[in-house]
């Protein structure tokens, strides 16, 4: 090997080197690169019709059996909190005899559907569109034959996103004699509701599961803070899946 071959080879080297450093620059841009996917990516739509018992009382509905978190759809299925505050509800028919309900955050519409057979009215709630969708065909399902109105047999479903005075009082203007009850899983209460029905109390009854001890002591705080009391329903503390559950009634104080 003459000097003129260590030249040579030095070229090669640097050449290759620079080479490597030009892919390098393309990988990283690459990988800078920000790509944006359509929300129908993380939808899953394949809804199971699923039965469901409540103590005498049975429900089919369309849901899905995992939940599709990507994208704001926990709607999509029937949580734990909805299966505690359906079996109060097939045990309390009574307290429901006649009264107009709003759901918050209905999900699917289990819990509005089956409160539907004691109550004269109920309006489920949720602020997801894709969810709003499925509430509507759950709707349907369990409409006569005859006529899929949803008006016609006291269902109803509204868009109602916490903390939207517009769609809260568009609400309130579709259904201004107020709501007896409010039904809610694992969520917090919008206190307008609470204040508007007329001619007596609004009792807001809230199935919570219990998943931090954090949120144990907020949620009460929380309450406090914003003149309402819970009064937890003595014998409904229980085991749901691996989730401590309990039935609150909460009222204005």
């Amino acid at each position: 090997m003459n000097q003129n071959d260590v030249v040579v080879l030095n070229m090669e080297e640097r050449g290759n080197k620079e080479l490597q450093n030009e892919k390098t620059l393309i990988c990283n841009d690459e990988e800078e690169e920000i790509i944006c996917l359509d929300p129908s990516f993380f939808i899953d739509d394949n809804y199971q019709l699923t039965e469901f018992t409540f103590g005498s009382q049975q429900i089919q509905l369309f849901c899905l059996q995992s939940a599709s978190t990507d994208f704001d759809l926990t709607g999509q299925l029937v949580w734990p909190g909805a299966m505690l505050l359906n079996d109060y509800l097939s045990k309390n028919v009574e307290m429901f005899q006649g009264s107009t309900v709003i759901e918050l955050g209905s999900g699917v519409g289990i819990t509005g559907i089956l409160c539907r057979r004691f109550c004269n009215k109920v309006v489920l709630t949720d602020h997801n569109e894709e969810v709003l969708k499925i509430i509507q065909k759950n709707i349907e399902l369990h409409s006569c034959p005859e006529n899929i109105s949803p008006t016609s047999h006291g269902l109803v479903a509204e868009k109602l996103e916490w903390g939207n005075t517009d769609q809260i009082n568009e609400i309130l203007q579709k259904h201004p004699g107020g709501f007896d009850i409010i039904l809610g899983a694992d969520i917090y209460i919008l206190i307008q509701l609470l204040q508007v029905k007329e001619g007596g109390k609004c009792k807001f009854i809230l199935a919570y599961v219990s998943r931090a001890k954090m949120m144990d002591s907020m949620i009460i705080s929380e309450a406090s803070k914003s003149n309402m009391h819970m009064n937890e329903v003595p014998g409904t503390k229980c085991i749901v899946g691996n989730l401590e559950g309990v039935i609150y009634e909460i009222t204005l104080k």
